[in-house]
Formats: C-alpha cells, sequence, structure tokens
C-alpha cells in the first residue's frame, strides 16, 4: 500500500478537501456523491465494494488508520487522499459513523429477477413493499445475506436509492446480495410464482403463524412498510399471509425485526 504523508513539504498541513465538502454551512456534509455517483462509508461497506468485482470506483478519501485496517492492499495506483476525521465529515451525512472511510463509486448494475429464481427451497426471497427507509432496507439485506437468502426484491419507485446509508446499514450486504428492482411489484410475484415459489405474506391478520405457514418447497416471504403493511393488490398477489406470534400488547414489529424472525424461521424448517 502505497504511503503519502499527512503533511505537504516544509512541514506545512495538508490542504482541507476541496470542493463541495469544503463548502459545507458548519463544516457538516449532505453525503451526496458527484453526480451519477454513490458515497459509501464505514469500514464493513467500503471494504465490501472495494472488494466487489462488479462495482467500478472513483475515489476513496481516508485517515492512513483507517487503510491500514482494511484486509488487502489497495493497488498503488488507486485514487486515495488522505484527510483528517473532521474532513471527512463534510463528505457524509450527518453524525454518519465514517470510520475513517468514504468511498466514491458508480452504482451496481440493475439484475434481472430471472437471474436469480434458482427454486432452492433453502434459499428464501425476500420481498418489499413500500419499505422506504434506507436503514431498514439495509438491515433486511443484512439479515437477508447471514440466512442465506438468495435475493431482494423492491418496487423501484417505492425503495430508497442505492446509498451510503443503506450500505452502511447493509454492513457489506449491498455488495453480495442481489437487489432486484422492478417496475411493478404484482406483475413480479406472478413471475417469482411461476417459479415455483410460494408466496407468503406476513401481516398481523393472518390466521396461521409463520411457522405453521411456511412451506417445505421455495418461498418468498412478502412485507409490508411498518404500520400500514402490504397495499391491498400486493395481498392478493400472496399464496398464504402468515402472522408472528407476538404479544397482543404490542401492535406490530419494526420490518426489518420482522424480516430477521421470518428468515430465521425458514432457515429452521424442513425442506425438501
Amino acid at each position: 500500500m502505497s504511503k503519502r504523508s499527512d503533511r505537504q513539504e516544509g512541514g506545512r498541513p495538508a490542504r482541507a478537501l476541496r470542493g463541495r465538502a469544503g463548502r459545507m454551512k458548519n463544516g457538516r456534509g449532505s453525503g451526496r456523491a458527484s453526480s451519477g455517483m454513490v458515497r459509501v462509508w464505514g469500514r464493513h461497506a467500503v471494504e465490501a465494494a472495494l472488494n466487489n468485482p462488479n462495482r467500478s470506483h472513483r475515489k476513496l478519501w481516508a485517515t492512513r488508520e483507517a487503510v491500514e485496517s482494511l484486509g488487502g492492499e489497495l493497488p498503488a495506483d488507486f485514487p486515495v487522499e488522505w484527510a483528517q476525521p473532521v474532513d471527512l465529515a463534510r463528505l457524509v451525512a450527518r453524525d454518519a459513523p465514517h470510520q475513517g472511510l468514504v468511498l466514491e463509486c458508480e452504482p451496481l448494475d440493475d439484475l434481472f429477477l430471472a437471474d436469480v429464481l434458482d427454486g432452492d427451497p433453502a434459499r428464501p426471497l425476500v420481498v418489499l413493499d413500500q419499505v422506504t427507509d434506507p436503514h431498514n432496507v439495509g438491515a433486511i439485506m443484512r439479515s437477508a445475506k447471514a440466512f442465506d437468502a438468495c435475493a431482494i426484491v423492491t418496487q423501484d419507485r417505492h425503495a430508497p436509492p442505492e446509498s451510503g446509508v443503506l450500505a452502511k446499514s447493509a454492513s457489506g450486504a449491498l455488495e453480495t446480495l442481489p437487489w432486484i428492482r422492478v417496475v411493478n411489484l404484482a406483475r413480479a410475484l406472478d413471475e417469482i410464482a411461476e417459479a415455483g415459489y410460494w408466496r407468503l405474506g406476513l401481516d398481523g391478520e393472518g390466521e396461521a403463524t409463520l411457522a405453521d405457514a411456511l412451506p417445505a418447497g421455495p418461498v418468498a416471504l412478502v412485507l409490508g412498510v411498518e404500520g400500514e403493511g402490504m397495499r391491498h393488490n400486493i395481498l392478493q398477489h400472496c399464496d398464504a399471509i402468515a402472522r408472528l406470534p407476538i404479544s397482543h400488547e404490542m401492535e406490530s414489529l419494526n420490518v426489518s425485526n420482522a424480516a430477521a424472525i421470518a428468515l430465521y424461521a425458514a432457515a429452521m424448517r424442513q425442506t425438501v
């Protein structure tokens, strides 16, 4: 890994970061990348992006200590600008834990639903209806990857864009879990059914519990946003509706928690 001094020749301090970051009011950034780019931060998110052969990188801003903590060495010609933590804070969303690493890169290429529908009963598919909070989507990605889901499916206009907040919440899963963004979620559910998946929606009004409703074969777990749940049309495109057996004193669970429980239950069932 190439070494660069944090100070210019003659002992003068290195210049502060240039461009948008240096002009932010009160030294805070918006977390927005250059036009058409995605900016990710945090060790797990950045390291996963650097190790993703399908990701094109533009530039890395980092502290020396953070780069040395990465699992491998950067190529000698990799575009790195050494920075202090206060400078990096200008490049990310307010109070975001950048951990000394901020990477600007191109968005991931679009994927197709047909490419991930392998029909493996041991690998559930996660379908999200109108879950727009990037923290929730990122956390669901992390759980989906942990329990070996084959992919996550969202509707393009009712889902967050690829971002640093989502990548940080996903803790590296954004780079390794296929994320399918579709125009029409109901049509996607039809395609999922044609591929042999049992479409199991999670809703507090379901008569059966999740454990009783899970099939032995391929399953698509369909979840809606907390509170409103799934839209009526999406409910109609599910083969069955199940509920989590939570206390009657609690109305609902956060969707990322519900997804983690559902993925665990799917992993523990007997498959064929």
